[in-house]
Order: C-alpha cells, then structure tokens, then sequence
C-alpha cells in the first residue's frame, strides 16, 4: 500500500506543475507573440519569461525524484 501512495504523490508531484506550466506558457506565448509582431527586440524578455515557467516543472521533477528516492529507502 505505501507503494500506491510513494508512486501517487510522486506522480502528482510532476504531473500538478507541469499543467500549471503548460497553461502559463500558453498565455504566455500569446503575450509574446504579440510582443514581438510589435518590438522584434524584446525576445530575450520572451525566452526569459518562458524559462521561469519552465522551472516549475524542473522543481517539481526533482521533488518527484526525492519523493521516490525517500520511499525505497523507508
């Protein structure tokens, strides 16, 4: 049983941030998009902006590794 719930959470420990990623990046990318059609020379702020939405899904990675990590040891 402690198997289901290691397996569960790590689970929804990548799976929860990267939807939040993706919804970001989609409003994201329309702002951008946008953006650039008017100012060609704010796209480091766009990749700037996508990358910080990206590290929600790296962080949540990494937890979800510790998360499996810490239950085949307990």
């Amino acid at each position: 049983m402690t198997t289901l719930w290691v397996t569960l959470s790590a689970a929804l420990a990548i799976g929860i941030p990267a939807l939040a990623t993706a919804w970001a990046q989609s409003r994201i990318g329309a702002a951008a998009a946008a953006s650039l059609a008017e100012k060609p020379q704010l796209s480091t702020t766009v990749i700037i902006l996508v990358a910080i939405s990206e590290t929600m899904v790296i962080l949540g990675f990494v937890v979800s590794i510790l998360i499996l990590l810490r239950g085949q040891a307990g």
